[in-house]
């Protein structure tokens, strides 16, 4: 077995389709570094997630394109992340409760809406995006082919990334961001404008999550079935979580996730002799794995999950 897993071809293939997997992690989890840097948890990610791929799907299917697709997934997350902006940041409600409450409620809603949709329909199928090889990097050894032929949505995600991190720390919004988040009520004091940032996460938090979703859809399967995020948003929370509430350190346990689940399915086309449940909880299993390796390591937000109340003490 160690034979073939250790072989150009093997590793190229599983690098190249960890990136792949990783996509749609590396969206939602960015757009959850910006909510919780500000303040507020977002437990619906999985929600938000199962939003943008409905909308999409449907947004391509009746739009006759991609580009309408697209559009359709991020205004689908951005509707469910508002609602939960409606709830915590309005109302002051209990963030995880919120988050739930929209997981299962989006769960329903997009599993009614897809069988309206396909009533008495045959298969639905829509087209993907493509890739293409970025020329000199792409035909780097080993790490080419994984991370320079790869789709849009993909390279767009590479200069997220970057300008995140440029945004936090070099620039007087991104500092805002931060104050919002570790003592709002000192930020209010000088003058940050608390609830519109935290309105701002929110929208930042729906659009790039309806987008990680739309990935799913419009990347790598072209289609829709109920129930399809499968647990991604949760594995998204905990690549915020492992990397400490950075984008880059968010995306290198992006790519840690994504890299486990593209073993199980490499794994399972060698054949290898291990059953077929034990391999599909191998990303599980190092998901548990990595946060067990993070206990003690506090860096969350100094007033993640608690509503501010202008006025409260």
């Amino acid at each position: 077995m160690l034979e073939q897993i250790l072989t150009m071809s093997f590793l190229t293939a599983f690098l190249t389709a960890a990136v792949r997997m990783a996509a749609p992690l590396i969206y939602a989890g960015l757009g959850e570094v910006f909510l919780e840097r500000a303040g507020i948890l977002n437990i619906g990610l999985e929600g938000v997630m199962l939003g943008g791929a409905f909308f999409s799907f449907a947004g391509a299917y009746y739009g006759g394109g991609l580009l309408p697709g697209l559009l359709a997934g991020m205004a689908g997350g951005l509707l469910v992340s508002a609602i939960h902006g409606f709830l915590c940041i309005h109302l002051k409600q209990n963030q995880s409760v919120s988050g739930i409450a929209l997981n299962m409620f989006m769960l329903g809603l997009t599993s009614f809406l897809y069988k309206l949709m396909s009533t008495g329909q045959a298969y639905q199928q829509i087209g993907t995006f493509g890739t293409f090889k970025i020329p000199v990097l792409g035909s780097i050894p080993l790490i080419g082919n994984a991370f320079f032929n790869q789709d849009i949505l993909t390279y767009a995600a590479y200069g997220l990334i970057a300008l995140t991190v440029v945004f936090y720390k070099k620039t007087s919004a991104g500092l805002a961001f931060t104050a919002v988040g570790e003592h709002p009520r000192a930020a209010d004091a000088a003058g940050i404008p608390v609830y519109r940032y935290q309105w701002a996460a929110i929208a930042v938090n729906g659009v790039l999550g309806g987008i990680g979703g739309a990935s799913l859809v419009l990347v790598q399967l072209g289609k829709f079935t109920e129930n399809m995020i499968s647990g991604r948003g949760y594995i998204a929370l905990a690549a915020v979580i492992l990397g400490r509430y950075t984008p880059l350190g968010m995306f290198g346990a992006a790519l840690l996730f994504g890299g486990a689940s593209a073993l199980q399915i490499r794994l399972q086309a060698l054949g290898i002799a291990i059953p077929n449940q034990a391999l599909a909880m191998l990303p599980y299993m190092i998901t548990l794995l990595a946060l067990l390796g993070s206990i003690g390591k506090r860096s969350e937000p100094e007033s993640l999950a608690v509503p501010y109340i202008r006025g409260s003490r």
